[in-house]
């Protein structure tokens, strides 16, 4: 069936970035397997960008969503039965970033829609954030979970995305597509001046989370110090986040018409694409890196993706759908080069199953391959170093698209 993303009077985007119990593809550890001891880990914290979301789809087509389904039914499932999440909603793809490989073990405790602290709404799913939340239902923030983790592993290094949804991520997408369907474009309403929108990036609201993601990032060293490591004997590498849609010149559609929306899924007006990048995306990231340099930690690194999918992300005109360049399933040779690594943007009135709202603008199965490769690299077999991570051609042995990091 064909799928198409047409014009709507409101739109609901869920559980975006915008991703705790762990996911580990080991056998239990012995006893002893501790700090210092046993197999070495990698253990990733944050939101719904390292976590996994979206990683189900490799590319984007508007036609059968078989052609792009890498994961199947079960690419969230993480509990050790693969039967169902450990937690609801968080989507620990089989695809994150954080399963290395290679020798070294991995444990996903990121969750979609996480923020700098733990939410808890009347309705919905629960979401850990980066602190030592706990409840009657056995319900953990990640660091009280990266702290009981810990106690029992040999963790060497805690990747880190966090801050997206503390600046309302899902919100602000909300507002750009309902803005660009909304509205002609001889006569475009801009969700950049938007008073919404503008309020998460006063120079208050960004001092505000720069010292959140500070905060967060100190828990992290605490929940190590708490089960028994020296700052040391690992390392924290903090990742920023990855532009996921061109500036104006690099979409292959107009903005004219709602073919941007209807078959590419990426309704933004060109001036909110150039804002994005320009002011959205860097005031993020430099919330996420100026509040680690905040903490005074000297066990910090980082892993620096913001043009790590550049060439290959969402509507960019280096890329298509896999229909509009002749690919005819995400397996096809080359799918990885001329295929788009970020997922579409969909509305309540186009997401059919097995599609979900959440997974739109993330990195998919492609990105998250890409920013795994990015991590094995980091982590400099077990000596973590800081970089930049940068696109290339072609697949490596792991499957993974080629990427460079310096």
């Amino acid at each position: 069936m064909t799928l198409r993303r047409g014009r709507v009077g409101a739109l609901v985007l869920a559980g975006c970035l915008v991703a705790g119990g762990a996911t580990v593809f080991s056998a239990a550890p012995a006893e002893a397997d501790g700090p210092g001891v046993g197999a070495p880990y990698v253990v990733t914290l944050g939101d719904s960008a390292i976590s996994g979301e979206a990683g189900r789809w490799a590319g984007n087509t508007n036609q059968s969503s078989s052609k792009t389904d890498a994961l199947g039914s079960t690419a969230y499932y993480d509990n050790a039965a693969n039967t169902a999440e450990t937690i609801s909603g968080c989507h620990r793809s089989k695809a994150a970033e954080a399963h290395i490989g290679n020798g070294v073990m991995s444990a996903n405790l990121a969750c979609s829609g996480a923020r700098t602290y733990t939410q808890t709404p009347g309705s919905g799913d629960f979401k850990p954030g980066l602190d030592f939340y706990s409840d009657a239902n056995g319900r953990k923030g990640q660091a009280l979970a990266l702290q009981e983790f810990a106690a029992t592993h040999n963790v060497k290094a805690v990747t880190v995305l966090i801050g997206a949804n503390n600046f309302g991520f899902a919100d602000i997408v909300q507002t750009c597509i309902t803005n660009f369907l909304l509205s002609p474009s001889w006569w475009p309403n801009y969700c950049n001046d938007d008073s919404n929108v503008q309020a998460y990036f006063t120079t208050a609201a960004v001092n505000t989370q720069t010292t959140n993601v500070k905060n967060a990032l100190l828990n992290v060293r605490q929940a190590m110090l708490n089960a028994g490591y020296a700052d040391s004997s690992y390392k924290i590498i903090v990742q920023t986040y990855s532009s996921p849609i061109p500036n104006s010149s690099g979409f292959r559609y107009s903005q004219s018409g709602y073919t941007r929306q209807n078959t590419g899924g990426c309704g933004f007006w060109n001036a909110d694409a150039n804002w994005a990048n320009s002011t959205a995306v860097v005031k993020i990231n430099q919330a996420v890196t100026n509040g680690a340099a905040q903490t005074g930690l000297t066990n910090i690194r980082y892993l620096y993706a913001t043009n790590a999918l550049n060439g290959r992300r969402l509507c960019e005109n280096t890329v298509g759908l896999l229909e509009e360049k002749g690919v005819a399933t995400w397996q096809s040779t080359g799918a990885a080069d001329k295929t788009e690594w970020v997922s579409q943007v969909r509305t309540l009135t186009t997401v059919f199953g097995p599609y979900q709202i959440q997974e739109s603008l993330h990195p998919n199965y492609w990105g998250q391959k890409a920013l795994r490769n990015c991590m094995r690299m980091a982590y400099n077999n077990g000596n973590p170093i800081t970089g930049t991570c940068t696109r290339g051609t072609g697949l490596n042995a792991y499957g993974e698209p080629n990427m460079s990091f310096a």
